[in-house]
């Protein structure tokens, strides 16, 4: 199977009232920590890709390394997706290679820039059957090269979320509704009422960023309440990283990556089958 959009993903996901979860990847082994697990879990599973990441495993690299993936494991749904990318020439290089999901995230700008960027890369994406992903409202906290402080975060108005889809012809919307980028330092308070105004007043599927530390009953409230994808990025690093570090303390002369990065994987794996199980995905593969 090639890799797939998000469209029909998160269309099934809204129908069947569940959701796909998105992982952010970095390399080689973490494409296939994600895959390998999603696949044994019969689970569609989007691969996220912030520009940094773009940027440090190379987008040629990265395509084909996701296209591979897709090509072995066909018995599941595979997208690999742009997370958070800001601009135009660079969204239109990975779509121009084979990326059929994007996120254009002009979230930092006023309501009429937010439209008018998002319209753009809109434009360009649908005439080569790529979907696209917006956001309206702004999260807190950090995300690789992202960052933004906790009281320049806004929520999403619902009212003005049937404006936005509506002229901008986005098939995602991402809101904001309390989450955000990175670890928590108290549990987040998530806006459930305001979500449910959004779905309301928007017919397509809506996307949680942020989840990241957030409880498996709070993501499953957002997920009844419409979310049909939820972000995880954070909580994959952390225990791949302290599972690495704490290989070289038992191993200091170490210096085989065949070995040492493989309790990294072992780890993130693990994390990657609680989310899938917290968005209730497994099996749900067609």
């Amino acid at each position: 199977m090639r890799l797939v959009s998000t469209k029909q993903m998160l269309l099934d996901a809204q129908k069947g009232n569940y959701a796909v979860p998105a992982f952010n990847i970095h390399n080689l082994e973490t494409i296939r920590v994600v895959v390998e697990t999603a696949a044994s879990m019969n689970s569609p599973v989007i691969l996220a890709a912030t520009p940094s990441t773009v940027q440090y495993a190379g987008a040629e690299y990265l395509v084909k390394m996701a296209e591979a993936a897709a090509e072995k494991h066909d018995s599941i749904a595979i997208a690999l997706h742009l997370d958070h990318h800001e601009s135009f020439e660079d969204i239109k290089q990975l779509i121009d290679l084979g990326c059929r999901s994007v996120m254009i995230d002009a979230s930092h700008y006023d309501f009429e820039e937010n439209i008018r960027r998002v319209k753009e890369v809109v434009d360009y994406a649908h005439r080569f059957d790529v979907v696209v992903e917006a956001e309206l409202g702004k999260l807190g906290g950090q995300e690789d090269d992202l960052v933004v402080d906790e009281k320049d975060a806004k929520y999403t108005n619902p009212a003005q979320a049937k404006e936005f889809v509506e002229r901008t012809g986005i098939d995602s919307l991402a809101v904001a509704i309390g989450t955000a980028h990175g670890l928590y330092k108290e549990e987040p308070k998530l806006d459930i009422e305001r979500l449910s105004e959004i779905c309301k007043n928007t017919d397509v599927p809506l996307v949680l960023h942020g989840a990241s530390g957030v409880p498996a009953e709070a993501v499953g409230t957002c997920i009844e309440r419409g979310i049909t994808k939820v972000n995880i990025a954070t909580e994959l690093k952390i225990p791949f990283a302290e599972a690495v570090r704490d290989f070289f303390i038992k191993e200091p002369g170490a210096n085989d990556p065949r070995k040492y990065l493989v309790p990294g994987k072992e780890a993130m794996a693990q994390v990657v089958a609680e989310k899938i199980e917290m968005c209730g995905s497994g099996g749900m593969s067609k």
